[in-house]
């Protein structure tokens, strides 16, 4: 479909929302169109704002695209909308994003919370409403707090700490790793993973907590280059790896480096410009710019955002989809967001990054973890770690 009818079919979809249906409490359609096509909505929550909003953007425009693709296909029984809310990627303002979503009858579902703690400090008010948050947030202890709404869109961080830990004592045959989070629930949930296989490996850890927004990283670069550590692993997000990356250049540390996906992000490269040369990342998503499956998907983006998508883009666009296919599963007439919630759960779901299928907890029932390098200042894919480390 071209561009003009793309507008066109917008518009509709916009201003053609005239009829009310009142209130309901399960959720279904707040709205329908001039077609009679009921309106149903797909939220996002995640960091829209603040030092992470680059990659809550990412996830953004990822479900944007996937809404304007799914009407413009013209083949749903129902029209799709968007609507947003900005967590700022804080816990603290994760409730009150939460309520927004939540008190909008016509959002059957949502990508998101995008980080660990957002998603559990929201958890229990989705799962009161009945409505499923369909979320990259990677703890492994989320499942066991009993959010029934809760399902993850990825393998947690028990695969991706495993993943560091395969690849440093398997390939680099490491023997002393310093492990630092920035004091997130993320970066601890990760480090502790880290922590805990290296160990079981024979390997020597050092641990140390970093907070985020650390006026001045040379104390903790100081401590890292002092320990007689032969690799670092860091847990927590770009906009703090970027200058205690800095930091490390400066002291002299040059060992090998990882960090998780929160540091996954061409921001990490720009903010810590000569210093990101070399470092190692690992993400549970794929990188849409290079997989032949996302071809197409980097083309579209590339076209809609005049820019290429970055971490979790293509998995946050499988993830409306997802969810867009179970509530044209139950008809597309009145459609309760308990309804979806169950579909979702049951789903088996083939997407462009990888088969979906849940869980009864929510997990994710699958795995692989990606590696990537930063080289001449762009971040560049090695590979699955598994296979890297069994081709030797």
């Amino acid at each position: 479909m071209n561009r003009r009818k793309l507008s066109m079919f917008a518009a509709l979809v916009v201003t053609g929302a005239t009829a009310l249906t009142g209130c309901n409490k399960g959720g279904g359609a707040a709205a329908v169109g001039s077609d009679g096509k009921a309106i149903y909505k797909i939220g996002f929550q995640g960091p829209l704002t603040g030092e992470s909003s680059a990659i809550g953007v990412n996830m953004e425009n990822g479900v944007k695209l996937a809404v304007k693709q799914a009407n413009a296909r013209g083949d749903l029984p129902f029209h799709v909308a968007y609507a947003a809310s900005d967590d700022a990627g804080s816990p603290d303002q994760s409730p009150a994003a939460a309520q927004k979503l939540i008190d909008d009858e016509s959002v059957l579902g949502l990508v998101g919370p995008a980080f660990s703690g957002a998603a559990k400090a929201s958890g229990r008010l989705y799962s009161e409403a009945g409505l499923v948050s369909v979320s990259h947030a990677s703890n492994p202890s989320l499942p066991e707090l009993g959010f029934r709404s809760f399902v993850r869109s990825v393998p947690n961080d028990n695969a991706q700490g495993g993943a560091m830990v395969t690849y440093f004592t398997k390939k680099l045959q490491t023997k002393k790793v310093y492990v630092v989070d920035d004091k997130s629930e993320y970066g601890v949930g990760l480090s502790k993973v880290a922590e805990k296989q290296l160990k079981e490996a024979g390997v020597e850890v050092v641990k140390a907590s970093v907070p985020a927004k650390t006026p001045d990283y040379t104390a903790a670069a100081t401590a890292v280059k002092h320990s007689g550590a032969d690799a670092l692993i860091y847990n927590g997000l770009y906009a703090d790896a970027a200058p205690f990356a800095k930091k490390l250049k400066d002291v002299g540390f040059d060992k090998p480096k990882i960090a998780s996906d929160g540091t996954y992000d061409k921001k990490f490269t720009e903010l810590a410009g000569e210093a990101a040369e070399g470092w190692l990342l690992t993400c549970q998503c794929l990188d849409a710019n290079v997989d032949p499956g996302t071809k197409q998907f980097a083309e579209d983006y590339k076209t809609e955002y005049k820019a290429a998508p970055g971490l979790y883009a293509a998995e946050s666009y499988d993830a409306t989809n997802l969810i867009i296919e179970q509530i044209k599963a139950l008809g597309g007439g009145d459609v309760r967001r308990e309804a979806v919630l169950e579909k979702v759960k049951k789903a088996d779901y083939k997407g462009l990054t990888r088969q979906f299928s849940f869980k009864e907890n929510g997990e994710f029932a699958g795995n692989g973890i990606y590696l990537s390098e930063v080289k001449g200042g762009r971040i560049t894919l090695k590979g699955d770690v598994d296979t890297l480390v069994s081709a030797g």
